[in-house]
């Protein structure tokens, strides 16, 4: 065996120690996944991770339209959260929602695409750097991500980019904002023949001095003319929020509860 041969064959041995020793902090998965110890190294590497009943992902049990799928995070039962992974496990795009909470609470309600029946879950990660996991299976008819967009086919797509909706409510209860959001977009997820991947990938929420309440990755398997609704702290005065797409076009927002 020549040097470079060993070479590749220390480098591949290495990997697969490493993979290996990912793989032991990963629990047995309760929903029986194909996907699931594969998702869980890439993204939760050695972190503790647990199922958590305190991760209530809210989903209908079959998908009516598989291109525009509600779900509904509330992980506000866990304390000091900081971050949430919304994903599908059998999506060729599983992730949907990287959200980093600086001023928010976790809650949040989108909808996504299907691409076939799957597991929807998803992954909280609390200060101490631990990893709690809701989710659970949805029926599904195949081809949410692989077919285009509706305001693509009418063809109005263009004329309605960058739309942006905006309402804000007090949660007095919680001395907390609920926001929602929505933009016209086509999030083109570059599945569909000649159409390439678009989509919002980027989404902040400020409150009224400029502050970061909230931070989203954005990806193309959230549905075509995106919505999302947040918890967010009451500091007063209008929030802002700023939608950037893949083109580097970005859209703006305001509301006030």
């Amino acid at each position: 065996m020549n040097r470079l041969r060993r070479l590749i064959v220390a480098v591949a041995v290495g990997w697969g120690l490493h993979a290996l020793a990912s793989y032991a902090e990963v629990p047995a998965d309760p929903l029986g996944s194909p996907m699931w110890d594969h998702h869980a190294v890439g993204l939760f590497g050695k972190a503790p991770v647990s199922f958590d009943v305190r991760v209530n992902v809210r989903i209908p049990e079959i998908a009516e339209n598989q291109r525009v799928f509600p779900v509904t995070v509330d992980a506000r039962a866990l304390k000091d959260a900081k971050r949430i992974v919304l994903l599908a496990d059998l999506n060729p795009i599983p992730i949907a929602v990287d959200y980093t909470l600086h001023g928010a609470a976790p809650f949040l309600a989108t909808r996504i695409k299907l691409d076939q029946r799957t597991p929807v879950r998803a992954a909280v990660q609390t200060s101490d750097g631990a990893w709690h996991v809701g989710g659970t299976w949805v029926d599904a008819a195949g081809g949410g991500c692989s077919a285009p967009p509706v305001s693509r086919v009418k063809g109005d797509w263009a004329d309605h980019l960058g739309e942006v909706r905006g309402a804000a409510w007090p949660d007095i209860e919680n001395d907390k904002v609920r926001l929602r959001m929505t933009f016209r977009h086509p999030m083109d997820t570059g599945l569909v023949e000649n159409v390439p991947p678009y989509n919002i990938e980027r989404l902040t929420v400020r409150d009224t001095a400029g502050k970061v309440l909230g931070e989203m990755d954005v990806f193309g398997s959230v549905a075509e003319d995106p919505a999302f609704t947040v918890v967010v702290d009451d500091h007063g005065g209008a929030l802002t929020f700023v939608a950037r797409d893949t083109a580097g076009l970005e859209f703006t927002g305001k509301a006030k509860p």
